[in-house]
């Protein structure tokens, strides 16, 4: 799953970046209001972490301009301004959550979770699929009741096939979802990767569509 986090502090959002892809995220970093603008696919991020504070203007002016353009991605706000009347106008304005800095990066990462929970809709932590549970918040996967052993890209994937069950994903799909927009990609990988998957939950679960992309049978 993407994050873009908008937040014009470097080394802030090198370090915050770093823990969330350690958390099993791919993450995209803007630095402005108009980078925030002219992202080309915000919608289809799984949220986003926005500060208040940037460059050229306000977050909170950023977050009106996406909701008012009908941009639903769940939003975090991550500010140092924590008064009472600046959370009552993000909420307002059509944040998800309000959270004031500084925070511990496990209460941060708990927030994120619970917002995407709250739109995909069940407040179920487990997604089960014939044997095989995940569990997005402790990165915790089993297989008929025996833990599985995934690298976090593999989790990563399998995330996301759970998600979407006889959906077809392109590989053009599954790249934006597993790796962060400027990050270098290789076609190759993907094969390798749904390769060891299979190798690991059954390779009668995910089918290759030639030309289309890849199916994680229902």
């Amino acid at each position: 799953m993407r994050l873009l986090l908008v937040e014009d502090d470097r080394q802030l959002a090198a370090r915050l970046g770093d823990r969330l892809r350690d958390a099993g995220f791919a993450v995209d970093i803007a630095g402005s209001v108009a980078q925030g603008e002219d992202w080309p696919d915000v919608e289809h991020m799984a949220a986003v972490i926005l500060d208040l504070n940037l460059p050229d203007g306000s977050g909170m002016d950023l977050l009106k301009s996406w909701r008012a353009r009908r941009i639903a991605v769940p939003v975090v706000i991550l500010t140092a301004r924590g008064s009472w009347q600046e959370k009552v106008e993000g909420l307002n304005a059509g944040a998800d959550d309000f959270v004031v800095k500084p925070v511990r990066f496990e209460e941060l990462l708990a927030r994120l979770h619970a917002v995407m929970r709250r739109r995909e809709g069940p407040a179920e932590i487990w997604i089960e699929h014939k044997g095989l549970r995940l569990d997005p918040v402790a990165r915790a996967a089993e297989l008929d009741g025996q833990p599985l052993d995934l690298t976090r890209m593999e989790f990563r994937l399998l995330h996301l096939f759970l998600r979407h069950p006889g959906q077809v994903l392109s590989q053009a799909q599954i790249l934006d979802h597993l790796y962060d927009l400027e990050a270098e990609r290789q076609w190759n990988a993907i094969e390798v990767l749904i390769s060891r998957l299979r190798r690991k939950i059954g390779g009668e679960r995910i089918a290759t569509l030639r030309g289309l992309g890849y199916r994680f049978t229902p």
